[in-house]
């Protein structure tokens, strides 16, 4: 007589990858960034058959993730949002803001969505501002390589309401641009916004690094155009950025120079070494 064979045991449930964060969040403290992604992603999410942001470490409350499905679907209407917490007692927070096309799940850097689905956009704001830089290259490889073949990770650093933000936008192949981000009317100089430089740049602004030398030449062109701040700060801004781009490699233009926005390839400001 056979014996009763017994069935194995269920493997248990892997540990999210990362470690929890403070979980400040204020409402409308992304917008800069969101407005970024719908303007330059807006197409790729549109163009997807079921397009997912994932908003990566949202915090104590859900609201950028709750704000992230209303500016993107402007853009792309069949968009879907899901929030990505590694801490469980926020995500059990957040989900009486569930809705259709807005949901929220435990995880980390692992992105786990169902069905392995890859998602179209990662944003992670101010998720790495804890980590040690040496841990920035590989949390960027894996977040990358979670994402579609045409998606897009944005990943950055912005002050507690959302006046100024620098962040990195990569590929599946890598980083490709660093764009900074302010209210024109708050700013003093652009160096300012050294401080929200994202985690792989912030100890790199010192002399001899790429990313140091783009902010002196920053605060020069700002200070050299003085003379159109009886214009507005906009235009000192507009006329800044186009004497830049005589030396820097800018990724935009005018239209985005506009919402106080420039962007610049990141082969330009990658760390020396």
């Amino acid at each position: 007589m056979a014996s009763r064979s017994t069935p194995p045991a269920s493997p248990p449930p892997r540990r999210p990858v990362g470690t929890v964060t403070r979980g400040t969040t204020n409402p409308n403290r992304l917008r800069r960034m969101d407005r970024w992604i719908a303007a330059t992603h807006g197409a790729v999410l549109r163009r997807a058959d079921a397009p997912v942001a994932v908003d990566l470490g949202y915090g104590a409350a859900p609201w950028t993730a709750v704000e992230l499905l209303a500016r993107l679907r402007e853009a792309a209407p069949r968009v879907r949002v899901v929030g990505i917490e590694i801490e469980p007692a926020r995500v059990a927070g957040a989900k009486p803001y569930e809705r259709e096309g807005l949901s929220f799940r435990h995880g980390g850097f692992e992105v786990p969505l169902e069905g392995g689905v890859r998602p179209t956009l990662i944003r992670a704001a101010n998720v790495l501002r804890q980590y040690d830089e040496q841990q920035v290259a590989e949390v960027w490889e894996r977040l990358c390589s979670r994402l579609a073949p045409d998606g897009l990770l944005v990943e950055g650093t912005c002050d507690e309401i959302g006046r100024r933000h620098v962040w990195v936008a990569l590929g599946p192949e890598g980083a490709r641009t660093v764009t900074f981000a302010t209210r024109l009317g708050s700013l003093e100089r652009p160096s300012d916004l050294a401080e929200r430089l994202p985690k792989a740049l912030i100890h790199r602004n010192v002399p001899g690094e790429p990313v140091h030398a783009f902010l002196r030449d920053f605060d020069r062109a700002w200070a050299a155009a003085a003379p159109y701040a009886s214009y507005g700060a906009r235009q000192r801004w507009i006329r800044t950025a186009r004497a830049l781009s005589g030396d820097w490699p800018l990724a935009d233009g005018p239209v985005r120079w506009r919402q106080g926005e420039l962007t610049v390839r990141w082969e330009a400001l990658r760390p020396v070494g």
